[in-house]
C-alpha cells in the first residue's frame, strides 16, 4: 500500500495546502489580516518551524502551505 500512497501523496497535500489558503482568505474577509499574520508568526516560531523550507519537499509533505507562502498571500488579500 505505501507504493502507491507515495505517488497520490503530493496531490493530497496540494488539495489541503489550496482548503488552508482558502481558509486564510475567510479569516481575512472577517478580521484584521494582520492579526492573523501575526499569529501565524507566532505559531511557527514557537514550534521553531522554519520559514524557508525546501519547495520540492513543499509539494511532497507538507499538508499546510510554508509561512512565507501564507504571509505572501494574505498580503495580496489584505491589499
Amino acid at each position: 500500500m505505501p507504493v502507491f500512497t507515495y505517488f497520490i501523496s503530493p496531490l493530497m497535500a496540494q488539495l489541503s495546502r489550496r482548503h488552508e489558503f482558502e481558509a486564510d482568505a475567510y479569516a481575512v474577509s472577517q478580521t484584521s489580516g494582520r492579526d492573523l499574520g501575526n499569529a501565524l508568526l507566532k505559531l511557527y516560531e514557537d514550534n521553531a518551524s522554519t520559514l524557508t523550507p525546501d519547495p520540492v519537499y513543499v509539494k511532497f509533505y507538507y499538508s499546510h502551505p510554508p509561512a512565507s507562502e501564507r504571509l505572501a498571500r494574505l498580503n495580496g488579500v489584505a491589499a
